[in-house]
């Protein structure tokens, strides 16, 4: 018996390729800092590990890449990381229509909501007072925990928080990050989210058949029913 649905949060509950297409990844922000693109995309790619897990924050790793690239100042780190905020704001205002009422459907059936998210921390600050946040009964945030998807611990912790076994547990995530490996690794059963990735280019590349697929957010109710 499902007792709670854990969720991935980037391209599962909300996506960064809304419909305006306003993105701001490393090849705006080298642009807007003047920087040269493949420099900048060594040190960004390069520290992803350490901003996923909290070692380093986004205004330490624009300091870095800026000071490298000999463009640092305090007022461009400023707008970038501002930029990089606002852009991660804009997410929560172009959810799927039926990601909401899911939410409060699966209330409304006593199932507890859980999250686990590979996150930075600009995306960390944004999570915590997003429309979405008081849905979870528990939110384990990398950039918070300095664990990561799909090391099994941030999905034990996720699980003990919300005091139950992994077999009561539905994992729902577009697959990223061998999100869904783990999950099912864990013992927990594992549904590959595919309403975000059906919009982009490269679907259904992206597909993975081993798991079952739920095509739109209100499906999630169908599978634990």
């Amino acid at each position: 018996m499902i007792r709670a649905v854990i969720f991935d949060m980037y391209e599962t509950l909300i996506t960064h390729y809304h419909s305006d297409g306003a993105l701001y990844f490393s090849p705006q922000m080298a642009a807007d800092a003047g920087a040269a693109l493949e420099k900048f995309q060594a040190i960004w790619r390069g520290k992803e590990c350490e901003r996923t897990v909290g070692k380093l924050s986004l205004e330490e790793t624009l300091t870095l890449i800026l000071e490298e690239s000999h463009v640092f100042s305090e007022d461009l780190v400023k707008k970038m990381v501002d930029k990089r905020i606002a852009t991660a704001e804009e997410c929560f205002r172009n959810l799927h229509p039926e990601i909401v009422p899911m939410l409060n459907k699966l209330k409304e059936k006593k199932i507890r909501i859980g999250l686990i998210s590979n996150c930075f921390s600009e995306e960390a600050q944004v999570i915590r007072r997003s429309v979405l946040a008081p849905y979870f009964d528990v939110m384990c945030l990398s950039y918070e925990l300095g664990m990561r998807k799909p090391e099994p611990e941030i999905y034990q912790m996720c699980v003990g928080r919300l005091g139950l076994r992994p077999k009561e547990c539905l994992y729902v995530g577009d697959g990223g990050s061998c999100e869904l490996e783990a999950a099912r690794q864990f013992d927990m059963m594992a549904v590959q989210a595919t309403w975000y990735l059906a919009q982009r280019g490269d679907w259904p590349a992206k597909r993975k058949k081993e798991f079952a697929e739920a095509a739109n957010p209100m499906d999630i109710i169908g599978i634990i029913e």
